[in-house]
């Protein structure tokens, strides 16, 4: 008996339990986190641009439209067609709004099948159709400088070729189409078109306009022609000349990203220390619109950076992930002072092993204090707001920044009343009959593309199987 007791006597609490201690003690205590917040790398590197008129008019050289977008497609079930407006794309029915005829015309064209490696068009062979890409990916194979074969240049999804055979006159293919993926195809022979312009007088009239246009004269790019004189001796007559623009510029509204926070009073007046309720408040709240802000000037329908760069600007991937070959191809279209990539994480991953199963091993650059992936030295910054689609493809952006380069600017007001940030205001509203404080928050931004070749994209750039 004596030693159970010994032993009750050991194991009684001997000082004061650290639970009890507790409730004399101050917790030490975070900020509230936030899982959604990430770098923004964008919002970091885009140059800034003050608009005080809540407007910006990019001014440029008059360009002339050649016809090389894409055509856009409607599908029912397995069968697909042109939306006829689209036709409009092809260089010689560019302005041409009949939707009648061009119902009829989409009508005319046919459906095809091909499997990879099949080939399309043959080089020598009469040119007497037109190929308009629905799905899938072609490779344009041409003879190299000497003698062997050489890829010319790779078409994807809405891309055409052959469209110069609706223009009359006859000519052979210089080049060869092959199949690298599983491809749907539209054709349309020439005869076809023919049968339709007989009909349609209209559609002949513009036809014949198009061949009779004088081609103006413009420089590379596209951009009018500046007359010059070089290398001349004695005393020639020089030419004279002007430096035209485009007659309506075009102009980028300020966007808008608002919520509307409310705070209970007795919240903010009992519950405000150590922490101020009223000023964590407002700090998630902005840090949610910046999140939202990058997503804006990332997939913006009018003014995001995906859907504004130029259709020349963008090229899909040689053979789906994306390769050194694919990166260098991107820094061919931005090559005047490219400033970095942005690349959705998983597509920075996926280069990374193609880059590792290639042998190459690209070196990091220093930024702020980072160590940034790169290529050729220039950085490759992850950004999560460029989509993944649902076959697990994305996209990857590579850009020149500054007004001073005629790059890609950001644009924003500051200097408002009631700002916390730049471009960020919240302003007091009311407090209303249940106590409750309410703030507008607003953040005003755009960007801005001043020239076509500061913004390429990387399209369908397969990422692999999620994990």
């Amino acid at each position: 008996m004596s030693s159970v007791t010994e032993q009750q006597t050991d194991q009684q609490q001997r000082s004061l339990a650290t639970g009890a201690a507790r409730n004399l003690a101050t917790t030490t205590k975070t900020v509230p986190q936030m899982q959604g917040i990430s770098s923004r790398w964008l919002l970091k590197l885009l140059p800034w641009v003050q608009c005080a008129g809540g407007a910006y008019r990019v001014n440029r050289r008059l360009a002339y439209t050649i016809g090389d977008g894409r055509v856009e497609f409607i599908q029912t079930g397995a069968d697909v067609q042109v939306i006829p407006l689209e036709l409009g794309e092809l260089p010689v029915l560019r302005g041409y709004e009949d939707e009648d005829v061009l119902g009829e015309l989409a009508g005319r064209f046919e459906q095809r099948e091909y499997e990879p490696g099949d080939v399309i068009v043959t080089a020598g062979q009469n040119a007497d159709t037109v190929v308009l890409v629905v799905h899938g990916k072609l490779e344009k194979v041409g003879e190299g400088e000497y003698g062997g074969e050489t890829v010319l240049a790779t078409l994807a999804d809405g891309s055409f070729f052959g469209a110069d055979v609706l223009e009359g006159g006859e000519h052979d293919w210089e080049f060869s189409v092959r199949a690298v993926t599983p491809a749907t195809v539209l054709t349309l022979p020439v005869a076809r078109f023919r049968e339709l312009m007989d009909r349609a007088q209209g559609l002949r009239e513009h036809v014949d306009s198009f061949r009779d246009r004088p081609e103006a004269a413009k420089s590379a790019d596209g951009e009018a022609a500046i007359a010059l004189a070089a290398g001349h001796e004695g005393e020639p007559v020089l030419p004279g000349t002007f430096v035209d623009y485009e007659p309506e510029p075009r102009e980028y509204e300020l966007s808008v990203a608002q919520t509307v926070l409310r705070v209970h009073t007795r919240v903010a007046d009992l519950y405000s220390q150590p922490m101020d309720q009223t000023e964590q408040q407002l700090r998630l709240t902005i840090e949610a619109l910046r999140e939202r802000q990058e997503h804006e000037l990332v997939n913006n329908r009018d003014f995001g950076l995906l859907h504004n760069a130029d259709l020349r600007q963008r090229v899909p991937t040689r053979s789906g992930p994306p390769t050194p070959d694919d990166m260098d191809e991107l820094l061919t279209l931005v090559w005047k002072e490219p400033a970095f990539f942005l690349a959705h994480p998983r597509t920075i991953a996926a280069f990374g092993r193609e880059c590792s199963r290639q042998g190459v091993y690209p070196d990091p650059v220093e930024v702020q204090g980072h160590h940034i992936p790169a290529w050729r030295g220039v950085p490759i910054f992850p950004c999560n707001k460029i989509p993944i689609s649902k076959t697990r493809t994305s996209s990857v952006m590579l850009m020149r920044t500054g007004e001073s380069a005629q790059g890609v600017v950001g644009l924003h007001r500051t200097g408002l009343k009631d700002e916390v940030q730049p471009g960020v205001v919240a302003r007091f509203m009311q407090i209303d009959e249940k106590a409750i404080m309410s703030y507008l928050v607003s953040a005003y931004y755009s960007a801005a593309v001043l020239v076509p070749d500061a913004l390429a994209v990387l399209e369908s750039v397969e990422i692999g199987v999620a994990q």
